[in-house]
């Protein structure tokens, strides 16, 4: 398939591109369906595609639509995959199992929203919701200048945001507002309260499909940060030095870490990646994330911010809505051939490495 066959114009589109990969390549699709319907009617579902023996020793996971709107992004890269005989028959020799989530965030993907349809973040919601967590005060200061009572922001909420920038630093901000909040439900990066519906059906998937495996690979596929075009392999997993380093030698020294510093992504609590040590404690787990550029942080954060106004509100024109729906989901899809071109490239590379490493001896 050329590249920009295998992306999309609608989470509609997009899950019937992957349910026919699937079935061109031989896969039985198990549809897990969202309680909502999606911005078409249309009904809404995180799909799973298994290739491999149910026994198998090694499992690799490739998932998408975490962040519902990136899933454009990586419903692509899985279509491109399943696609692709040369990569499927390397999965056959591999003598392993390789599971496709598409779209664990089906109703953000469909309603171009990064969120989950209870406003969660659904990578920072994979924590223990028994335990006390602290508040992030950072951001309680922030929520009513990201988020003022109209859009666009004022003269005054400007130029409080440019003086918590000048107090705390681009890191301080973005680990204020991207790193995660219990105490504004309607605000950005909000933790949730408890599980939601995403999070407790990626638990079953896990357990149905990982509680067999000795060893564990995932990539999971976002987009929003980083250099245009860029895809920024950062590792995930507990602050463990033996795991980083066997993470390098399956995706090269290039692989960077929120614990090192090095990585355009924060420390996070969390992440849905993590369920997998919890799920399936008998296996080995060496993951990343595969980030994608899109635009300026600056912009991408300002779209973030108008759609949640957005959402929090109803004074605005059906015309006005569409724009800051439509600024969002260019914010996290960039509709160009280059761009298209330079995300399958770099996934088909990281996807063979991750299947290399999880063959290779332990």
């Amino acid at each position: 398939m050329l590249p920009s066959a295998c992306f999309s114009q609608s989470y509609a589109e997009a899950r019937g591109k992957f349910l026919a990969a699937c079935l061109d390549a031989g896969l039985t699709v198990q549809s897990h369906r969202h309680p909502l319907a999606g911005r078409e009617g249309e009904l809404l579902s995180l799909d799973v595609a298994r290739m491999g023996p149910a026994d198998a020793e090694r499992l690799l996971i490739i998932s998408s639509g975490c962040h519902g709107v990136e899933g454009f992004c990586g419903s692509a890269v899985q279509i491109a995959l399943l696609s692709d005989p040369e990569w499927l028959r390397e999965c056959e020799k591999a003598n392993c199992a390789v599971l496709y989530l598409h779209a664990a965030n089906p109703y953000g993907f469909s309603w171009w929203r990064r969120w989950t349809h209870e406003n969660v973040d659904l990578n920072r919601n994979f924590i223990d919701f028994s335990k006390p967590r602290q508040r992030n005060e950072n951001y309680a200061k922030l929520d009513p200048i990201l988020l003022p009572r109209q859009w666009p922001p004022g003269l005054l909420s400007r130029a409080r945001l440019i003086g918590f920038l000048l107090k705390h630093g681009r890191k301080g901000v973005h680990s204020a507002v991207a790193g995660g909040q219990n105490s504004h439900p309607q605000g950005l990066f909000f933790i949730g309260q408890e599980a939601t519906w995403s999070n407790q059906t990626v638990r079953e998937v896990l357990r149905e499909h990982g509680r067999q495996c000795r060893r564990l690979c995932w990539i999971d596929l976002h987009t929003g940060l980083g250099p245009k075009g860029h895809g920024e392999r950062i590792f995930v997993g507990a602050n463990d030095p033996q795991a980083l380093e066997r993470t390098r030698r399956w995706w090269g020294r290039e692989v960077t870490s929120s614990y090192d510093g090095d990585s355009i992504s924060v420390p996070l609590q969390g992440q849905m990646i993590r369920a997998a040590s919890e799920e399936c404690p008998q296996a080995e787990l060496t993951a990343i994330t595969l980030e994608y550029g899109t635009l300026p942080g600056t912009k991408v954060l300002s779209a973030l911010c108008a759609e949640q106004w957005l959402s929090n509100t109803k004074e605005a024109s059906p015309q006005k809505a569409q724009r800051i729906r439509r600024r969002l989901r260019d914010a996290f899809y960039v509709d160009e051939d280059g761009w298209k071109r330079r995300v399958l490239e770099q996934a088909a590379e990281a996807s063979r490495q991750g299947l290399a490493g999880l063959c290779a001896p332990a």
